[in-house]
């Protein structure tokens, strides 16, 4: 894209070329493997961790980078241009682990920080439950004090790094009765008696993305292990969410414009009719209006990863700059997979893997719909 980008500095350039080799020499040759195994092998995670590409944001005393958001701006761009599908690092670093960063106690981050940096601990949050989707207020997930101990029973499905994870933050209600005010936020190590994964769920696309159901039943946690104060969980949740969605729309700009490149360049070599498929008036018009959604996405997301650098980016931006981004890289992707002909129905197009991962991100983080309702909020 010939745009100017003054969100980066050069120390963040200087991150983009030690995360392109990283992906090039580590994760591109083990896509295939992911995708047969539904999930991302250890070592990758530790070896991730050793070249601190995790958690990259978090204060050096716990063994993060000490970097701002820009940092991890810069791999996620990377992962979605690299069109991988399993390494659920930023998931990990930039989702879930400021939770315990900026809600734990100071002998929390102690104790799980310092692993979940290096990749020896891997981290999934429990949100969604079969019957409530982006409902997070109404969770069944019960978490009932006895001592100083929780007991938690109920379950959750549709959990990225499921298979993986040795730490779940779980969404529970501490006092069911009280809405959203009963929501608290416990972490559960996979080690605790009664606690069980399930099925490893089989979708759509983000085959190399390990994502499950887990069970709890009658698992006991110490109260100790909960984070921050009982009932302040969905505020708490609130209040991480927009960097949540201003993620998913870092990777939808970037995967956008990869995209748009592999386009351009099948169009312009493929022959039909004695002449390429770029020479068709109807193809440069559907690629000169993907060009312009890209640059209106590339523009707007930067404008909010800008803000967010910042500490600005509000729930409604945030909202914007998700729905904006995820709902245009759908509809550009639908004309470029038919662009392709055929080949944009192989796995093996850049284009078709791209059209099968990304229909979720207008689901998953809070779904387009949810989106809209936030930003009509503010109308």
């Amino acid at each position: 894209m010939q745009i100017n980008r003054t969100v980066f500095r050069d120390d963040h350039e200087m991150l983009r070329t030690t995360v392109r080799r990283f992906l090039d020499r580590e994760c591109l040759p083990k896509q295939a493997e992911w995708d047969r195994a539904g999930r991302v092998d250890r070592e990758t995670w530790l070896k991730a961790g050793r070249e601190g590409l995790l958690c990259v944001t978090l204060p050096t005393e716990y063994g993060g980078g000490g970097g701002d958001f820009g940092h991890a701006a810069v791999i996620n761009e990377e992962m979605n241009r690299a069109n991988l599908s399993g390494p659920g690092f930023s998931l990990h670093s930039d989702i879930i682990a400021p939770y315990i960063a900026r809600t734990g106690s100071e002998e929390q981050k102690q104790r799980w920080l310092p692993r979940i940096c290096t990749g020896e601990t891997i981290l999934a949050i429990g949100m969604t439950e079969p019957g409530t989707g982006s409902d997070l207020k109404s969770v069944r997930t019960t978490a009932v004090r006895d001592g100083d101990d929780y007991v938690i029973n109920g379950s959750k499905t549709f959990i990225s790094n499921g298979l993986n994870a040795d730490l779940i933050i779980v969404v529970c209600k501490t006092d069911p009765a009280a809405g959203a005010k009963g929501v608290s936020l416990i972490v559960v190590e996979a080690t605790r008696e009664g606690f069980r994964r399930g099925r490893k769920l089989e979708k759509v696309g983000m085959h190399g993305q390990d994502t499950a159901e887990l069970f709890f039943d009658n698992v006991r946690v110490p109260v100790a292990n909960r984070l921050g104060e009982e009932g302040q969980g969905f505020a708490y949740l609130m209040s991480e969410l927009p960097q949540e969605r201003l993620s998913i729309a870092i990777g939808a700009a970037a995967k956008l414009e990869a995209c748009l490149e592999h386009t351009l360049n099948y169009v312009k070599d493929r022959r039909a009719f004695n002449q390429t498929v770029w020479d068709f008036q109807n193809t440069k018009f559907k690629l000169a209006d993907i060009k312009a959604q890209a640059t209106a996405v590339r523009v707007l997301v930067d404008h909010y990863l800008a803000e967010h650098m910042s500490r600005r980016l509000t729930l409604e931006e945030a909202a914007i700059a998700k729905l904006f981004a995820t709902e245009s890289l759908g509809r550009a992707l639908d004309d470029m997979v038919q662009l392709h002909g055929g080949y944009g129905y192989m796995l093996e197009y850049p284009v078709a893997r791209a059209f099968a991962d990304a229909r979720v991100t207008r689901i998953y983080g809070g779904t387009s719909e949810v989106m809209r309702e936030l930003i009509a909020r503010k109308l």
